[in-house]
């Protein structure tokens, strides 16, 4: 078996989807994107063919390793997130040629379902409530919200003010045992965050995300060891290497790679196995797309710590476009009392509307996030 053909489609909202095809006729799709940054993506993409045209796809592991090691420069988030998306087209491929799902030929599954979380809308108290009975009402046991919008570098009693408004709306609405996740985006810098994290203990959040940027990872030992919250981070690292340091520091209770970043199937299933060493537990990082959500639940049915995982169903990014807008069989996802089922379709167990791809493609889409400044003008983290 030989990989023939590579392909590439921009499509709504801000994804990227990846087609390989072999000799026999065998199709893998991955989903290789760095979201506002597509078109780099899918160049480098395609100036990785050298590497698989050719190539026997069943190899995953040397493929992985080639791409990686074959280049003097490597990592960062366009290298690891082209080298993602052919390693999950990689194990469709596999999975497909030997009519099994990829999480059986990553162990097997260790659970039949696994837990999701949604988002919701957080722009006030008001709609925070309404927005999280809805997903309650839906089924869902746990939702994530957005906890700041723009902040400076020193407290901002108004900002710390409406978020704590927003998480109590939740808390009284939803009740006392529902899941509040709160995604600081890394907006916060390292005084407004502690302040933050102590006002938010009271409410008992599921978790905090990116309290601040990950990169500052002495800021993020000092603030673990500070609150009781606990704290997540992960969809800004590339590969084993970026998270090494994280988990060797005990600075993490919960690591989010993403698999269409961290470096695939093949690299998050190893980082998850680091993580389970140092008692970490997994909740990988996706908003993106169906091939990406659908890689990511390959890993979750073969990792004892995963446990809980993100998807984008009505996130406001979509902006009409849905994951299963682009699937023939819609009911993937089909979610129940806050549970996706076991995926038993082989290779990432769902079949993409090749036709509705090559229909939907934009080859000029170019999704770019905002840019915030502060009131003084000053740019600052979105």
């Amino acid at each position: 078996m030989k990989l023939t053909k590579v392909e590439t489609f921009r499509i709504r909202p801000r994804w990227l989807l990846l087609r390989l095809e072999t000799d026999d006729g065998l199709i893998g799709w991955g989903e290789p994107v760095v979201e506002g940054r597509a078109a780099t993506t899918q160049a480098c993409i395609h100036e990785l063919e050298p590497y698989l045209l050719g190539a026997d796809p069943r190899n995953v592991e040397d493929i992985w390793q080639t791409i990686y090691r074959g280049g003097f420069y490597r990592g960062g988030p366009v290298l690891t997130s082209a080298l993602s998306g052919i390693d999950q087209a990689l194990w469709d491929i596999k999975g497909k040629a030997l009519g099994v799902p990829v999480h059986e030929l990553l162990g097997g599954r260790v659970r039949e379902k696994m837990e999701v979380y949604s988002w919701i809308d957080s722009d006030t108290p008001e709609i925070c409530a309404k927005s999280a009975l809805e997903k309650k009402a839906q089924g869902f046991r746990n939702i994530k919200m957005l906890g700041t919008g723009r902040i400076g570098w020193i407290n901002d009693s108004r900002a710390i003010t409406g978020l704590l408004e927003k998480v109590q709306a939740v808390r009284d609405a939803a009740g006392p045992d529902f899941g509040i996740a709160i995604d600081f985006h890394g907006r916060a810098h390292q005084g407004t965050a502690k302040t933050l994290l102590k006002e938010l203990e009271p409410l008992k959040p599921l978790f905090v995300e990116e309290p601040v940027l990950v990169e500052n990872i002495d800021v993020f030992e000092r603030l673990h060891r500070f609150t009781s919250i606990p704290l997540a981070t992960g969809e800004r690292n590339y590969t084993r290497w970026g998270f090494k340091d994280l988990l060797e520091r005990g600075c993490v209770d919960i690591i989010q790679p993403d698999l269409s970043h961290a470096g695939g199937i093949s690299e998050v299933r190893r980082i998850a196995a680091m993580a389970e060493a140092y008692d970490v537990a997994l909740a990988p990082h996706c908003p993106l797309g169906p091939v990406a959500l659908a890689a990511c639940l390959q890993v979750d049915f073969a990792c004892v710590n995963a446990c809980i995982q993100e998807q984008s169903i009505g996130m406001a990014y979509n902006k009409g476009q849905e994951i299963g807008d682009y699937l023939r069989d819609k009911s993937v996802f089909q979610y129940r009392d806050g549970f996706v089922s076991l995926l038993r379709g082989p290779g990432l167990g769902l079949e993409v509307d090749e036709d509705k791809v090559r229909a939907m493609e934009e080859p000029d889409l170019a999704w770019k996030n905002p840019v915030f400044r502060l009131d003084d003008g000053c740019v600052t983290e979105w």
